[in-house]
């Protein structure tokens, strides 16, 4: 295993998890509560993914965090993941939703923050890969290291590091949620990113 991946399986106690997995993955259609809306995109790691993938390139995503902000009302549910992970400044939250292809299709080698900011700066911010669900797909990295998908496992690594994800045979779906942040070694509070959802620039060290 890469010593630049960390793995933390059995994240976040198994109340914090279920209450997520319910609104996330489990939503109970004959009997509607609350859940998350989903969006689809045609692509999921770059152009013409529909063309290599057999019309499986695509996905549906939500976005909690954008450009540093909440964008999202459903962003209060991960309450629980982001007082663990403890970060100054936030760049993108997003969950991704793949559906069951017939065959493991591996998307495209990336960076998830590539599009915003040069490598070396990228080397200072942190990438985390949250799993909503096990199934038979992973998440794989430039060196061939690849990460299972498990439920309620956390992975983080630095942002510049080069990984893509996959579908799944084994189950329906395929759900992840992808954090892009600047992490803290201080205090850490919630209320900023959750209540507010503004970033106060003056904490943020990048």
């Amino acid at each position: 295993m890469n010593e630049n991946i960390k793995i933390e399986d059995g994240f976040l106690d198994r109340k914090s998890f279920e209450e997520i997995e319910t609104y996330i993955v489990n939503p109970e259609s004959y009997n509607p509560k609350p859940s998350l809306p989903w969006r689809y995109t045609n692509g999921v790691d770059g152009p013409n993914e529909t063309e290599m993938h057999r019309g499986y390139g695509f996905q549906f995503v939500h976005v909690f965090y954008a450009n540093y902000q909440s964008v999202s009302e459903s962003t209060v549910k991960l309450a629980p993941i982001l007082e663990k992970i403890r970060p100054v400044a936030i760049h993108r939250i997003k969950a991704n939703l793949l559906v069951r292809t017939p065959e493991i299709i591996e998307h495209r080698l990336h960076s998830d923050l590539h599009l915003w900011m040069p490598e070396e700066k990228q080397k200072e911010w942190t990438t985390s890969i949250y799993y909503m669900n096990t199934c038979n797909g992973y998440t794989k990295f430039e060196d061939g290291t690849k990460v299972e998908s498990v439920a309620n496992r956390m992975i983080t690594f630095p942002a510049d590091m080069k990984h893509t994800g996959t579908s799944c045979t084994d189950q329906n779906t395929r759900i992840v949620i992808n954090f892009n942040y600047f992490y803290s070694m201080g205090d850490y509070k919630p209320e900023k990113f959750l209540a507010t959802g503004t970033i106060d620039a003056s904490e943020a060290k990048w």
